[in-house]
């Protein structure tokens, strides 16, 4: 596998075209202790995460949700139903297996169990109060302002959604999202940033319900929401709360350099489902009635395709299907 010098300035995350042959990793710089996720090319190594002993993110974690520019309330929905469906149900009728509460509770076998996370404030910014065209500070200055939505001392992860209109420097180029922390009111909290690539950068971004940029030019996958685009967040945001929560401030779980690191999901990127290989994302499940591709059952019958992420009972990345 070959290496690429793939690392910008603010380092973001590079969430892999997973039909060629990207591994994925983290990489962590500041002012003001932000860290970034990067996903860059890596030889490859024994996948092992080794514990770095710093602080992780468990017990009851709300998450607050800032959605800039135009989003559908189908949209705001399908990703909110993702994050409702991380936790076991309570419904008097729980989703058949396998479900998106399984594949989050393999983040409770890294140390210090389960973040049992819950959905907090929804903030919509639909008028672009900072424009379309975001920097790393304009990202930073949303960021805090979904963490002061909710109650600032509480355990909190801020998350800002950016609709497919909207650029940020590296976005498409080398980035999808990425996943830090930021220092607001005398204490630190993690973000997370995931761009809607549908009208830019599909085959980078929402792989495999698109055509890959890269790679062999394989038929896409039917996305289970109908939308190419929020489909692809869903991935990425999986994988970065998987990230958020194992490796919030750059000395949790990782494998390789604390300046790139590999992490839970980014450390198994492109694996889906079982008998997965580069270009193809494993055998999944199908949906007999609209044909769409998927691994995990949700709140709402709602159905996700969710990444592989790294098991550290088994050294390896677990699937679902």
């Amino acid at each position: 596998m070959a290496s690429s010098p793939l690392i910008f300035k603010f380092k973001p995350l590079l969430f892999c075209t997973i039909s060629t042959l990207l591994s994925c990793a983290a990489a962590f710089d500041s002012p003001a202790y932000p860290l970034h996720s990067s996903l860059i090319l890596v030889q490859q190594q024994p996948l092992v995460l080794r514990d770095h002993n710093g602080p992780l993110v468990k017990g009851n974690v709300t998450v607050n949700l800032l959605w800039y520019g135009r989003f559908s309330l189908s949209q705001r929905s399908a990703i909110a139903s993702l994050l409702s469906s991380f936790s076991p149900s309570s419904s008097l009728h729980p989703p058949p297996p396998p479900t998106v509460a399984k594949w989050w509770a393999t983040t409770a076998a890294y140390r210090g169990g389960a973040a049992e996370v819950t959905l907090g404030w929804q903030l919509l910014d639909s008028s672009y109060s900072l424009g379309r065209s975001l920097t790393p500070a304009s990202l930073y200055h949303l960021a805090r302002r979904a963490n002061r939505a909710g109650a600032p001392h509480q355990n909190s992860v801020s998350v800002v959604l950016t609709a497919d209109d909207v650029t940020l420097d590296g976005f498409c180029m080398s980035s999808c999202g990425r996943h830090g922390a930021l220092q607001d009111g005398g204490r630190y909290f993690p973000y997370i940033w995931v761009g809607n690539a549908a009208s830019q950068c599909p085959g980078m971004c929402a792989w495999p319900f698109a055509r890959p940029d890269f790679g062999p030019p394989e038929a896409p996958l039917v996305p289970p929401s109908g939308d190419v685009g929020v489909d692809g967040m869903v991935i990425i945001l999986a994988t970065l709360m998987a990230g958020t929560v194992t490796n919030p401030y750059g000395n949790g779980y990782f494998q390789g350099p604390a300046v790139a690191p590999l992490e839970a999901a980014s450390a198994c990127a492109g694996i889906f489902g079982s008998g997965s290989y580069p270009g193809y994302p494993g055998n999944l499940l199908v949906d007999p009635t609209t044909n769409a591709s998927f691994n995990a059952h949700g709140e709402d019958e709602r159905k996700f395709l969710l990444p592989a992420m790294w098991d550290p009972m088994t050294s390896s990345c677990a699937t679902l299907v």
